[in-house]
């Protein structure tokens, strides 16, 4: 058996990570400030601007305050109208999602070139922010909530055939087979046996579609595509500074009501 003092000396000896190890980790710290130090030095900060910035902060803080309730009513309206554009850009895009999925999906696309142009789409979709889709299909549609929901729209297509497609590609392939073999149409096979394994998936992630869509409406107003975002812009650009802290105010309700009922819809339906 090993001696008190021989286990002594192993444990004083012993060291999480070997010298090798050690190097290399100290080695990726150095390059990592390395590169934050060169990032910093390449993006030409105007440092007396961020030194100033709490006292901006406070002096901007303090014309906002207190809110003012008088132009309620049309913040309430164009709330509403968020909402909407949220809901049925959500509405839509699932409807589109549905069968890029299915294409994008390796066990359900009929052949790679399917594969491939599903993948295509929901690449397409994700790479674009939801701000440049806005002011691409206000140039198209013109300023309103039509091209707020047709940019949504485009913009959540990819997140739920993404996240739908592999859904459908990690299902038991046990049903699928069983249903084969009974000489099963393709049709029931996706009825009986994919749909019923990605429904609970399918509601999860339209939920929370739904709620990453209700926030980045607010947003859309400031190119011209509808909801909130056109009266908060309409008073930053008349430094009607208590009037945008009534609409921040009123977009931070609008954000804990949808978190709110995500949760309640998830605990109801999941």
């Amino acid at each position: 058996m090993m001696s008190s003092q021989s286990m002594q000396q192993t444990l004083d000896h012993w060291s999480r990570f070997t010298l090798q190890q050690r190097l290399m980790r100290y080695g990726g710290f150095a390059l990592t400030l390395l590169v934050v130090a060169w990032a910093l030095s390449s993006i030409n900060v105007i440092w007396e601007w961020v030194w100033d910035a709490p006292v901006q902060m406070g002096d901007l803080f303090g014309r906002m305050m207190p809110p003012d309730p008088s132009n309620l009513p049309s913040i309430l309206e164009a709330i509403w109208q968020t909402v909407n554009i949220a809901t049925l850009a959500t509405m839509f895009a699932v409807v589109v999602a549905l069968p890029v999925a299915y294409i994008s999906a390796q066990n359900t696309t009929p052949n790679r070139v399917t594969l491939w142009i599903g993948r295509f789409i929901l690449v397409s979709s994700r790479s674009v922010n939801t701000i440049i889709w806005a002011l691409l299909f206000v140039a198209i549609f013109g300023p309103g909530i039509v091209a707020g929901i047709v940019a949504i729209m485009f913009r959540s297509i990819g997140f739920l055939g993404k996240l739908l497609g592999e859904a459908i590609e990690e299902i038991d392939t046990k049903p699928v087979e069983a249903l084969e073999a009974c000489g099963a149409s393709r049709f029931k096979i996706v009825l009986y046996a994919i749909v019923p394994q990605v429904m609970p998936a399918f509601f999860a992630i339209a939920i929370l579609r739904w709620d990453i869509n209700l926030r980045e409406s607010t947003v859309l107003g400031l190119v011209g595509a509808g909801g909130i975002g056109m009266i908060l812009q309409g008073a930053i650009d008349t430094f009607n500074w208590p009037e945008v802290s009534m609409v921040l105010l009123t977009i931070l309700a609008l954000v804990v009501f949808g978190e709110v009922v995500s949760s309640y819809l998830r605990k109801k339906i999941l």
